[in-house]
């Protein structure tokens, strides 16, 4: 039932931004001419679209907060729609093997600028895997991943410049750099938590961009590096579209042993740990958990992936700069988490998807891209917290011995 205080609080809203954009959205002066033009037009497109806007985000809201009242009086657990599809084998099965035929023809059905727009959102799959680990499992909101990606990129630019070390040798040295960084960034942040953390992350991010920026010596400054081999194949020589094909296989590959890896993690002695540690660092110290050697393993693993990325990154544009590591790119992969649902895999693999490729494919409305993108944030933040897909607690249940 529409309540009267609902509609008065909207159109209240509504005269708000009338009075508000007045006078950017009504009036038009023409300097030339000395003239000036009233746009009423405007004035009533916005009021009418405010009041609607927020009739029915009021409206949202009342349904957000009975449906969590009926939640908590019967005790039942809402579980989305997606969840429903996964949990049911004669779905799901034949869902992902379709998906997997799509995989593997995409090539040769789109051209190579799909292709590689394709590559870019595995790319953004694995280091949301990899944030995953730091922020979703472990609860340690990272502000400065992207310094572990510009480190395997560097990596990989650096040892081929001065060494001629080809892409299969560097990608486990770019893996095995990211797991030393992240143990360089744990130490000094293992008695912070919170917005504290975030801060020492995000100048620790900042550091590792500012250095490569600065230190032409060690790293080109920013003219950059150029010149990057793309990933081989004992010894055979490429096309460009072959070689994009090439690294598209071979993203599917890492992002099918990604997922595998961080699924055992999620489900092993340490994730648990993790799991612990994010609900209640007090508890988890108090139930016998190493709490240092449980984050230093969150950094140094979820650093990890963020390496490998670095040099894949490296390899496919054959060019990298410091300009590349900005802090956009960690707020981007932080909200591949957040909206795809913090800890939950197949949440970061939707939201990344998401977010990566929907940009691309509407490009039209390049001027109000941020626009949009920072309305989704919000609109998710309010009505479903918890991301696409939220990470679902695994319940035991003890069953006496039958007679």
């Amino acid at each position: 039932m529409i309540k009267f205080s609902e509609i008065k609080k909207s159109f209240l809203v509504s005269l708000w931004f009338m009075f508000l954009t007045f006078p950017i959205m009504v009036i038009r002066v023409n300097p030339i001419e000395k003239t000036v033009q009233w746009r009423w037009r405007n004035m009533m497109i916005i009021g009418i679209g405010s009041f609607l806007l927020s009739f029915v985000w009021r409206f949202m809201l009342e349904r957000k907060e009975s449906g969590q009242k009926k939640a908590d009086v019967f005790g039942i657990h809402k579980i989305s729609f997606i969840q429903r599809i996964l949990q049911e084998p004669k779905i799901y099965i034949p869902l992902l093997i379709v998906t997997g035929v799509f995989a593997i023809v995409f090539p040769f059905i789109f051209s190579a600028y799909q292709t590689n727009i394709m590559i870019t959102a595995l790319m953004y799959v694995m280091l949301g895997l990899g944030l995953n680990i730091v922020v979703g499992l472990a609860g340690l909101l990272d502000l400065g991943y992207v310094a572990f990606y510009a480190v395997g990129a560097y990596s990989y630019a650096l040892l081929n410049y001065h060494f001629g070390l080809g892409f299969w040798t560097v990608l486990p040295i770019g893996a095995v750099l990211g797991v030393i960084f992240g143990i360089l960034l744990g130490f000094p942040v293992l008695r912070l938590r919170g917005d504290y953390l975030a801060i020492v992350t995000l100048g620790f991010g900042e550091i590792i961009r500012l250095i490569l920026e600065n230190w032409n010596e060690f790293s080109f400054g920013p003219s950059g590096i150029a010149n990057i081999p793309r990933p081989g194949f004992f010894g055979i020589e490429f096309s460009l579209q072959s070689a994009t094909n090439y690294i598209y296989y071979m993203m599917i590959g890492l992002t099918l042993f990604t997922i595998f890896v961080v699924n055992r993690l999620q489900n092993s002695r340490i994730g648990r740990a993790w799991m612990a540690l994010r609900e209640d660092e007090v508890a988890c110290q108090a139930m016998g958990i190493d709490k240092t050697k449980t984050k230093l393993t969150a950094f140094a693993l979820g650093a990890t992936w963020a390496g490998m990325v670095g040099v894949i990154f490296a390899a496919k544009t054959t060019f990298i700069n410091p300009a590349s590591f900005t802090f956009l790119e960690s707020a981007m992969i932080l909200s591949i988490v957040v909206i795809g649902g913090m800890g939950s895999i197949i949440g970061v693999v939707i939201g990344a998807l998401i977010l990566i490729l929907l940009p691309e494919y509407l490009r039209a409305f390049s001027d109000y891209r941020m626009m949009l993108f920072g309305a989704i944030l919000v609109i998710m933040m309010v009505f479903r917290p918890q991301g696409i897909i939220s990470n679902v607690r695994r319940t035991y249940k003890f069953q006496g011995k039958q007679q």
